[in-house]
């Protein structure tokens, strides 16, 4: 299967995404039927590109099989906050066509009122071109009959968590409620923040399927070429391509489409080029929300279960490489302050523990740090997801402990030491992508956070 999400060019008009076939998955979908078409997706085993895995006809199929009296709603997810991570992106500017179509198809199985694209409002690029498209689309009757509106939000790390991202639809602050989508949907006359309003809520009120835009942008395709078409390439339990982001210490930064279940190794050394010459790979960081992977296992394949099986995470595959030149305690530290600053600040564990993680990190890292504060750190690992609505507590938890288990002998090296690095790490929160160049543009605002 050769790339079909990344095309070998833009898709700049409507006449040339026709001409690949655009449509067809569409004319497909209208012509089985909605519960078909479902089927189609659960026989593709299509798993939701935008970090957990979740089957795709699944999440459909429920939502689906709602109450007919409850009101149905599609949220295109594509608010990409993740450091490291730009396919979302890249997907949108490259062929927004696919994307909508594939929003069309999802609304039209899942008999939905309304579709919905969350956007970031700083994506100015993104947004023209969807706008462009949408308009290119309706007037071919490609949009299908379900109304599509963007809607944009601030650019905080919790837009891109769905339930987060289902309050800033409703005009509100992007702060998690504590009931899943599927569950709790759109406008529900629930108060704010909540959902439902009371503990353990079942029944479904208005329920929405949030997907990603890679994971919609799939959606033509399997369509128009069928299930087993998809499962030819990946894994039996991940099939089909994935877009992975690769930055950081590497000769070439870029977004590129592979296999699931490609080595990691393909990413960082085939199209990352490995990295500086006289430096080697010390850790590769899967986002900030999972363990770092070491060099000695970057030969693990690039799908949910093997990348789960070594005690890591595939996130949305945005893979941060660091080389032997970098201090694992600064990238920890400076890691796990994004994360305090992005906890909104709802549930006390995640927005103390998060921000005691971080001040334990750079403590460390300044040469302050003793045992007391390793003990502290195992303290916090603990109990940051205490009671969250989100998982952004979780996450910190995965990287401190990651780095603490692969590690622990650099952590407790530093102990009292000052690094003898004096590289300054930063987040890589990317702004921008040159593809001629092979280079990222970042949010310098994350580069500002140096030891004392």
């Amino acid at each position: 299967m050769a790339s079909y999400l990344l095309t070998d060019r833009p898709i700049e008009s409507i006449a040339d995404y026709l001409a690949a076939g655009g449509g067809e998955g569409l004319a497909r979908a209208r012509a089985i039927g909605p519960d078909a078409t479902i089927a189609t997706i659960e026989r593709s085993r299509l798993r939701g590109r935008g970090g957990a895995g979740f089957p795709t006809g699944v999440k459909w199929r429920g939502v689906a099989s709602a109450d007919p009296d409850q009101r149905r709603f599609l949220v295109c997810n594509a608010a990409e906050g993740e450091p490291g991570t730009f396919k979302d992106r890249a997907l949108m500017r490259w062929n927004p066509y696919q994307l909508l179509e594939g929003i069309a198809i999802a609304a039209f199985a899942i008999g939905a009122e309304e579709a919905y694209i969350g956007l970031k409002e700083r994506y100015a690029a993104e947004l023209s071109a969807l706008e462009r498209a949408a308009a290119e689309m309706q007037a071919q009757d490609l949009l299908g009959d379900v109304p599509i509106r963007v809607v944009t939000g601030p650019d905080d790390y919790l837009l891109g968590e769905e339930k987060g991202l289902l309050e800033a639809i409703e005009g509100r602050p992007p702060f998690p409620r504590w009931y899943p989508p599927y569950l709790v949907g759109l406008y529900t006359d629930m108060p704010a923040g909540v959902g439902a309003g009371s503990a353990g809520w079942s029944e479904q009120a208005n329920p929405a399927v949030v997907n990603n835009v890679e994971t919609l942008s799939n959606v033509p395709h399997i369509l128009a070429h069928g299930p087993e078409w998809f499962t030819e390439q990946g894994t039996p339990d991940s099939p089909g391509n994935m877009l992975f982001t690769v930055c950081g210490d590497v000769v070439h930064e870029g977004v590129a489409e592979l296999p699931m279940g490609t080595p990691l190794a393909v990413l960082v050394h085939g199209v990352g080029e490995g990295p500086p010459e006289g430096r080697r790979v010390k850790a590769v960081f899967p986002g900030v929300s999972n363990a770092p992977i070491p060099d000695s296992l970057l030969d693990t394949p690039m799908d949910f279960d093997s990348m789960r099986a070594i005690g890591s995470g595939l996130g949305s595959g945005g893979m941060i490489v660091y080389d032997d030149s970098a201090c694992i305690v600064a990238a920890a530290a400076v890691l796990s302050r994004f994360l305090a600053v992005e906890s909104c600040g709802q549930c006390p564990p995640c927005k103390l523990g998060t921000d005691a993680l971080a001040e334990r990190f750079f403590l460390i890292d300044s040469g302050g740090g003793d045992r007391f504060t390793l003990d502290e750190v195992t303290a916090w690992i603990e109990r940051v997801t205490d009671a969250n609505r989100c998982g952004l507590g979780a996450g910190q938890r995965a990287l401190a402990a990651g780095v603490l288990r692969l590690f622990g002998e650099e952590v407790i090296d530093h102990l009292g030491r000052r690094c003898p690095s004096d590289r300054v790490l930063g987040v890589p929160k990317i702004v921008d992508w040159d593809p001629d160049t092979g280079t990222f543009a970042y949010d310098e605002g994350y580069f500002a956070w140096r030891r004392a």
